[in-house]
């Protein structure tokens, strides 16, 4: 990718080495039992909340976030993807005429407090609407090359542009919607409501994707194939597969790898957040 044009954003937060990170409490049976429920559609952060005998609503003691050094190249490329979504999506809302409030992006090791409960590495990068706060652990990245088979930057790129697309939902009143539709729906139905909402945080993804590239020509050969493989790799269908063996379509929560490279790339052709209504997409998505 090529982000030298890339505005850098200062809403990046660095809470390694904060006292919440690695010995808090997270084993193995513990990052066993996050992902198993993490595909049976359960919240992993409540998961951790009750294995640690905290309420969700707990925070846990820590120190204040310090600045990202800005000589580490990993945290350079974080404050870069954010910054160009920060442009994208702020453009869009001033077209809407409103204010694009900015999320801030809390990089953690191991665990890690929000608004929203624990979580922990095991659970994977996450955006918590309680805080307005994109989560990720930089391991996650080697795990989504090496364990994934999705390396390479754009797939990076990917995981926080998806992250915060799930921020725009939430700013245009469409999580709180979802939230409602869950409650109302039996577990299958909310599985189904969850698979839409993941499913337009893809097809934002790919609208920034586009729009990014156009305006700074950020995206080198080779780098879309890169992504749709990082939107392949963390379908539900295959996910299960990998960890159980078996496929069972009623516990999907966001979609299965056909679905979610569809939709990234269906916001990425277009350009326009019109096409990514997956909420009336019909039964197919």
């Amino acid at each position: 990718m090529k982000l030298d044009e890339s505005p850098r954003s200062d809403n990046v937060e660095d809470e390694r080495g904060s006292g919440i990170g690695r010995g808090a409490g997270i084993g193995i049976g513990t990052i066993a039992i996050v992902v198993i429920g993490y595909f049976l559609g359960i919240d992993p952060s409540t998961l951790l909340s009750l294995l640690n005998g905290q309420p969700q609503s707990a925070s846990a003691p820590a120190q204040a976030p310090t600045a990202p050094d800005p000589n580490d190249p990993q945290v350079d490329f974080v404050r870069a993807i954010l910054g160009d979504t920060e442009v994208v999506w702020g453009a869009y809302f001033q077209n809407m005429g409103k204010v694009y409030t900015r999320p801030k992006l809390v990089l953690f090791s191991g665990q890690v407090a929000s608004a929203c409960g624990l979580a922990s590495t095991a659970a994977g990068p996450f955006y918590c609407p309680g805080d307005q706060k994109v989560y990720i652990d930089l391991d996650f990245y080697r795990q989504l090359a090496t364990d994934f088979g999705a390396p390479g930057e754009f797939a990076r790129a990917y995981v926080i542009a998806h992250e915060v697309g799930h921020h725009v939902q939430n700013l245009l009143g469409i999580t709180d919607s979802a939230a409602q539709s869950e409650r109302r729906a039996g577990r299958v139905g909310a599985n189904q409501v969850s698979v839409r909402v993941e499913l337009q945080a893809d097809c934002f993804a790919g609208v920034w994707a586009q729009q990014a590239n156009r305006a700074r020509k950020i995206l080198e050969p080779g780098d879309l194939q890169q992504g749709l493989a990082a939107a392949a790799s963390v379908g539900d269908d295959t996910l299960q597969r990998r960890s159980q063996g078996t496929v069972v379509p009623d516990s999907f929560t966001h979609g299965t790898s056909a679905q979610r490279v569809r939709w990234f790339r269906r916001g990425f052709d277009s350009g326009k957040t019109d096409n990514c209504d997956t909420f009336s997409a019909g039964e197919s998505l």
